[in-house]
């Protein structure tokens, strides 16, 4: 007899499958059960290292024994007149059988599982981009808040009258600047911060929200010159109070009393000082207390708005003519009314300047002033000059958000999108529930081609801010990137319909009736929105006869955008993956080197940005 037909005599064979049979069940037992019980990650790789272990020894025992009616026997031993292995190799078949059809039961039970997840993401600092997963972006956590870090919730309004509800308002948002500049205290931005406002939710639940350790909560009853202001810390962690304490005073000395609940602060979560602790800008109650009111005007966004926010400041420079924060917030809503062409981009920047320089002369060292500049010059194309106002920014305020954001965008036109992203998602770590925080993450996401994580950050900022017409719009946009034509159609119709503007449903259904096949409705979308509204979106415009093939009328369009709006109207294109066959012709390579835009000019911007951690 052959070694081959003694091996199947002796069902060694089938011993051997029984063996592998048993051991692939009894592994992925042990994976369902590692993702049920709190086992040590090593479980599995133990039980296969000994099953391994096991295998030689069940081969030689298979050869060596036999089963007989009298039970185990060394084969020499047994007669094989009187040998059973044939019966033996019928229930062998049996139990293979039966083990097969458990170790496929195991593997459903096992898809039916859901893997153990932490209940923790840390973001880790990335020098490249890579692929996010929608789903976890949109449900991202952070890394275990800080001992010192902090929120700074709206002060309620305690006073009789609602309309004082800015001065309580103004009053918090002026204790987070401050403490904002203690530089080893995480202090979380104003914008998730006061996301809660008005809203009964657990001390607990903002802090985990708002990743941070302390919270700083408070009221404010102003009547007349006089005010009762209530403030208190307390321990999210440990759910108890810190700190309390309260002023009944004039608004001689609201300013006094800001610093000292920073003090307070600072000295209860132990933070170290490298220097003198900030102490609040003063000026004269009665401009303080317009100022408070300008702020408020600003920040509701519209034009009427904003234009009285500028009438209310000016009052408050008759005042106080070297208060930098009202030259400042004039500035400020000059710019968002120039960016929003509520007014003339042209004239909207020059006044914007002009207020900057006029709060340097008052405060040589505003970081709000500098940005300012910044942002500015960069709006202007003069990338070299907005670097140098930024990095002074940055040297001022290294920590202040609205710095870093500033600085993000900038190094995106310099083409370092790695770096932008950086700090984007610094600033999703620091505000949470901000929409716009995501809003521009998705932008760059966009630029770096990541589609998935760009549509993920769009959604987030749609889920936190529903009626975000930015996020909104981009989200429509990247629905017939994906070829989504009809949610894209309807995605820009939903944005026209909100904002009331016609020009973006113009700009849905030339781009959607398009990939749609719709040729000639696409063409008479295009066609209206090119006559009607191309000062107003001219990149949307020229990219849109690119991507449909007509290269000549795109940059003949660019070079129309680039005569009427300098380097706003082109800029982007650096910064569009779909756009990138476009930049390789030699005509716009001409125009982007006639604009200062080419890859090698903005590579000789030097621009030295520290990225906190």
């Amino acid at each position: 007899m052959s070694f081959i037909e003694e091996l199947k005599r002796r069902n060694v064979a089938k011993v051997v499958v029984l063996y592998v049979v048993f051991a692939w069940l009894l592994l992925q037992v042990t994976d369902v059960l590692s993702s049920l019980l709190p086992v040590p990650e090593w479980t599995g790789s133990l039980v296969f290292i000994l099953l391994v272990i096991g295998f030689p020894p069940v081969v030689i025992f298979s050869w060596v024994y036999e089963l007989t009616p009298e039970g185990l026997k060394r084969e020499k031993d047994v007669d094989r007149s009187q040998s059973i292995t044939g019966q033996t190799g019928r229930k062998i078949n049996i139990l293979i059988i039966v083990l097969l059809i458990l170790a496929i039961g195991t593997v459903a039970v096992d898809r039916l599982i859901p893997e153990k997840v932490t209940d923790t993401v840390v973001v880790e600092e990335i020098d490249a981009p890579e692929p996010a997963d929608p789903n976890a972006l949109a449900a991202a956590k952070f890394a275990p808040a800080p001992d010192r870090s902090i929120a700074v919730l709206p002060f309620v309004n305690m006073s009789s009258d609602p309309e004082q509800e800015y001065f309580s308002d103004g009053l918090s948002e002026e204790l987070l600047n401050l403490l904002a500049k203690v530089p080893d205290l995480t202090v979380a931005s104003r914008t998730s911060a006061f996301s809660f406002k008005g809203k009964d939710v657990k001390i607990a639940d903002v802090a985990s929200e708002l990743n941070v350790a302390h919270v700083l909560e408070g009221s404010v009853r102003k009547a007349g010159n006089q005010v009762r202001i209530t403030a208190q810390l307390i321990d999210a962690k440990r759910d108890v109070h810190l700190w309390s304490e309260t002023w009944d005073r004039t608004l001689d000395d609201v300013f006094a009393i800001q610093d000292e609940i920073a003090s307070s602060v600072v000295e209860e979560l132990k933070v170290t000082l490298l220097g003198q602790a900030p102490e609040a800008e003063t000026t004269d109650p009665e401009a303080y207390n317009l100022f408070l009111q300008g702020r408020h005007l600003a920040r509701q966004g519209s034009k009427e708005s904003m234009l009285k926010a500028i009438e209310v400041f000016e009052q408050v420079l008759a005042i106080d003519p070297n208060y930098a924060p009202a030259w400042n917030g004039i500035g400020t809503s000059y710019t968002n009314l120039a960016g929003g062409q509520a007014i003339p981009q042209e004239e909207g920047y020059a006044k914007a300047k002009e207020m900057a320089e006029k709060a340097l002369s008052v405060d040589p060292e505003s970081a709000e002033a500098y940005t300012g500049l910044g942002w500015v010059a960069r709006v202007n194309g003069d990338y070299e000059t907005a670097a140098r106002h930024l990095e002074r920014a940055l040297e001022l305020a290294p920590n202040d958000d609205k710095v870093l954001n500033a600085a993000a965008v900038l190094l995106g036109d310099l083409l370092r999108s790695e770096e932008d992203l950086r700090i984007q998602k610094l600033l999703v770590e620091r505000d949470p529930v901000n929409p716009s925080s995501y809003h521009n993450m998705g932008i760059v996401y966009y630029s770096l081609g990541d589609m998935d994580a760009a549509i993920a950050s769009f959604d987030k900022a749609i889920t936190l801010s529903p009626d975000m017409i930015l996020a909104s719009w981009w989200r429509a946009y990247m629905h017939c990137v994906q070829e989504e034509y009809q949610a894209c159609l309807d995605g820009y119709a939903a944005v026209g319909e909100l904002t009331g503007n016609d020009a973006i449903r113009l700009q849905g259904e030339a781009i959607a009736l398009y990939g749609m096949g719709r040729r000639e409705e696409s063409a008479a979308a295009l066609a209206t929105l090119e006559s009607d509204y191309f000062e107003t979106f001219p990149y949307v415009i020229a990219t849109t006869h690119a991507q449909q093939g007509r290269i000549d009328k795109a940059i003949e369009l660019f070079e129309r955008a680039y005569e009427q709006q300098g380097v706003v109207g082109i800029s982007f294109i650096h910064r569009d993956p779909l756009m990138a066959f476009l930049k390789k012709d030699p005509r716009m390579q001409r125009l982007l080197e006639e604009a200062g835009l080419s890859e090698e000019q903005l590579a000789e911007i030097e621009f030295e940005v520290d990225i906190p951690d």
